[in-house]
């Protein structure tokens, strides 16, 4: 009996320890990856970060090594131009300085640093991000539009950050105010936050919607992104999928004023219906087709190239053979799917909506694949 304890007791430490193995390999493996789309590369990217240079916890440099470790290809460290709570510590005039201090530790990497800023007022405005700034400090006056102006001569995108932040909106719906819809018809402000942190807001999609702005999401994170975030047990920071022409600056600024974003949160993604198809689409494509033996069921297997557990609903006029009409494909997995077409066919159109693709309330988009069966 002592030597079958003693036995029991040696494999379960074994086990334990391959589990720890195995859960760090998992947790280890953080980076975001999206398949690029046609005529676009897909960059990930957070618009939205603090540091110790306002209101954060970490320096510049940890924000640059997190980035890098979530595979990210953009970021701005977005300090409180207005709110300094750490000034009597970190005293510095220049709001260029984390800014600075973040680039010089990215020179040797492939990660982008834009210039960047939060003008941080009471409602309205509320707060918004000055992205693709020359000089933060000039936006540092008393006249909020005049902030807004300087941000246009700058030629800076701008975006509404959380508009649906309970301090500001007690019951959590993000509202256009007569200086928003000012700011917009003036060109001043190019984009929303539909996303921020841990929230998602329907109304502030349908404001991008009806108001032809840019959707974003991101972290703001003040803390560390792991903490925040539960990185190590899978998790990961909001961001927005931008589709650029190449990898640089000038590019990113120039797919955010066109629009071309997608936002990744949680298990979600949400945007336009010309860039989230197509990235849905790229994503999920066939492995292989064929009938099961001399049956009428047709074996479809369906991979996942994209950091998204796909829910999808069959819309076709088939049903399965061995699952119900909602199906899961895994991040970087895949499904194989029985389909009873009934009699054998040369063709046919598989058809699905996208439970957790968003394109505006309660509004999924669908997918179709029309394959053809050799």
């Amino acid at each position: 009996m002592k030597n079958l304890l003693l036995c029991l007791s040696f494999i379960s430490i074994i086990n334990s320890v391959f589990s720890q193995v195995e859960h760090h390999s998992h947790s280890s493996n953080r980076k975001i990856e999206f398949p690029d789309i046609e005529g676009y590369k897909t960059l990930i990217c957070d618009f939205h970060i603090h540091t110790v240079f306002s209101d954060g916890e970490v320096w510049p440099s940890i924000r640059v090594k997190e980035a890098l470790r979530d595979g990210l290809d953009a970021i701005s460290l977005t300090e409180h131009l207005e709110y300094q709570p750490h000034k009597n510590d970190i005293p510095h005039k220049d709001r260029n300085r984390e800014y600075e201090i973040a680039k010089e530790h990215a020179k040797n990497h492939d990660l982008i640093v834009v210039n960047g800023s939060e003008i941080t007022r009471s409602m309205p405005p509320g707060h918004s991000n000055a992205i693709f700034l020359n000089d933060s400090n000039k936006l540092l006056v008393d006249d909020v539009l005049e902030a807004f102006q300087e941000t246009k001569r700058q030629d800076a995108f701008v975006f509404w950050n959380h508009p649906h932040f309970l301090s500001q909106a007690k019951d959590g719906v993000a509202r256009l105010s007569d200086m928003h819809k000012e700011l917009i018809r003036k060109n001043l402000l190019h984009g929303i936050e539909v996303v921020n942190d841990q929230s998602y807001s329907d109304e502030a999609l349908q404001i991008a919607l009806d108001n032809n702005l840019t959707i974003m999401g991101t972290s703001d994170v003040h803390e560390l992104v792991d903490w925040v975030f539960k990185v190590p047990e899978g998790g990961h920071r909001p961001v927005t999928l931008v589709f650029a022409k190449e990898k640089n600056a000038q590019s990113i600024k120039e797919a955010l004023v066109k629009k071309r974003t997608v936002v990744y949160f949680k298990d979600f993604l949400i945007g336009r219906k010309e860039f989230l198809v197509p990235l849905i689409q790229t994503s999920l494509h066939i492995e292989e087709v064929k009938y099961r033996d001399d049956t009428a069921v047709l074996l479809v297997e369906l991979k996942n190239e994209s950091d998204v557990d796909f829910i999808l609903k069959n819309k076709m006029e088939y049903t399965f053979h061995e699952s119900g009409d909602v199906i899961v494909v895994k991040s970087k997995g895949s499904i194989l799917l029985n389909v009873k077409v009934l009699e054998r066919k040369k063709s046919f159109n598989l058809k699905f909506e996208v439970l957790n693709a968003i394109l505006a309330p309660d509004v999924h988009p669908e997918i179709n694949f029309n394959i053809e069966i050799k």
